[in-house]
């Protein structure tokens, strides 16, 4: 079992870890330079800025919550056997679709609904993508996979990133217009998500499943309805969802707002994009270091510790005023946005079923990405009534407290979870 934990990467864990690398490089564009380009747009249109921010954080509320409606139905039908791979396919290839055409001048009306639908895309394909762990490696290798996911992710996703700052903060040197500079970077980003999918698409084969008759979407609900009552009756499994509902909203809120709440402060639009480029570099060393840290401590701890390191640096970014202490902002996220997001992924995968993980990722991901509505929207509200954009930021450390507490109940249930589901991987 050792060697095993520490044997080298397979080629299937590989291709898995690359679409990791693709999708990174696109909700990077989204958290970065598409809202600035968003600002480019609303400000030439006559929008305030505190408008700017509010109507940012409604987008990426509504296509969370959009998901969080779609996620349960689409992970239901993936468990069906030949199902998770086209679908998976039919949410890449539209997210890449509707990224592209970003690159299309159009008013900041248009742009928004467009990202919208790319969001919509881009998060649903993940439901699928988070239930193929179990299929792609071990239970005991699940913690290491998962981060080196993350890991990957975030160090690979810099290489179009720095491709396309070249083209945003040096246009006028290069001697084109800044719609054509963003244009560059949005479509350099469109193409990389599409060839980091491609190897997991051709070569992705579906293990655990539930057997596939005939009305199939009928079948799924039913299951969706028949895991629900599950998940109300498991109380490990309930009470770590309900945690995760509320500190990972948290954590992607930042992901999601950072560059907003940044420009919204009047900080330089060059130093936001460098600092959230050195989060990346940060978080690439920090997630291995995590995944290897879970081989001799409980990944339960680990995920504690990171949700207070959250809540601290959520209280810091109240008193955001300065470009230097964005900087530092960038760097303390870094350290822990990998580590908590690959641990979490992983810490649910091994106490749920894994011929039924579509169903199950699917709830998880309203509890996560699908969540992450409630913490953009108070943002853009808290922002809009004070007119004041640093007074939303005080929401998410109430968040990580209720996240952190209700975790620490769901670690301390022992109602047999991880043995049942050892249990499945060894039928």
């Amino acid at each position: 079992m050792k060697s095993n934990r520490n044997k080298g990467l397979t080629s299937m864990e590989i291709r898995w870890i690359l679409y990791d690398v693709g999708n990174s490089a696109f909700i990077l564009l989204a958290t970065t330079i598409l809202p600035i380009y968003f600002n480019y747009l609303a400000e030439n249109s006559g929008v305030s800025s505190v408008d700017y921010l509010a109507s940012w954080g409604y987008a990426a509320s509504i296509s969370t919550l959009a998901v969080a409606f779609i996620g349960p139905v689409f992970g239901a039908l993936a468990d069906t056997k030949g199902f998770k791979k086209p679908v998976f396919a039919v949410c890449v290839l539209s997210g890449v679709f509707c990224c592209g055409l970003l690159a299309i001048p159009q008013s900041w009306l248009v742009f928004l609904i467009l990202f919208i639908l790319a969001k919509i895309a881009y998060s649903s394909s993940l439901v699928f993508y988070d239930s193929m762990l179990g299929d792609i490696t071990t239970r005991e290798r699940m913690d290491g996979i998962s981060s080196h996911g993350f890991a990957w992710g975030y160090i690979g996703s810099c290489i179009p990133f720095v491709i396309s700052l070249i083209f945003v903060l040096f246009y006028e040197s290069i001697g084109i217009r800044l719609r054509s500079a963003m244009a560059a970077a949005i479509v350099i980003h469109a193409v990389w998500w599409l060839a980091a999918a491609l190897p997991l698409l051709r070569s992705y084969k579906q293990i655990y499943y539930s057997e596939g008759e005939r009305g199939a979407v009928k079948q799924s609900l039913e299951r969706l309805k028949n895991t629900i009552g599950e998940i109300r009756k498991n109380k490990k499994i309930l009470l770590f969802l309900l945690a995760y509902f509320f500190y990972i909203d948290g954590v992607y809120t930042i992901i999601e707002m950072a560059t907003a709440y940044g420009s919204a402060l009047g900080l330089n639009t060059s130093g936001l994009l460098l600092a959230l480029l050195v989060t990346q570099i940060v978080a690439f060393p920090f997630a291995l270091l995590f995944g290897k840290a879970s081989r001799r401590i409980s990944s339960a701890v680990l995920i504690r510790f990171c949700i207070g390191a959250y809540f601290c640096i959520a209280l810091y970014a109240v008193f955001l005023r300065y470009q230097y202490q964005f900087w530092i902002l960038a760097i303390c996220v870094g350290m822990f946005q990998g580590a908590i997001q690959a641990l979490s992924r992983s810490y649910f995968a091994k106490i749920i079923p894994p011929q039924r993980s579509g169903e199950y990722f699917g709830i998880f991901d309203i509890c996560g990405k699908g969540a992450s509505f409630l913490g953009t929207g108070l943002m853009g509200i808290f922002a809009q009534v004070t007119e004041n954009s640093s007074y939303g930021v005080a929401v998410l450390a109430v968040m990580f407290a209720a996240g952190f507490i209700l975790f620490g109940k769901a670690a301390g249930k022992q109602d047999g979870s991880c043995k049942n589901t050892t249990d499945y991987f060894e039928k």
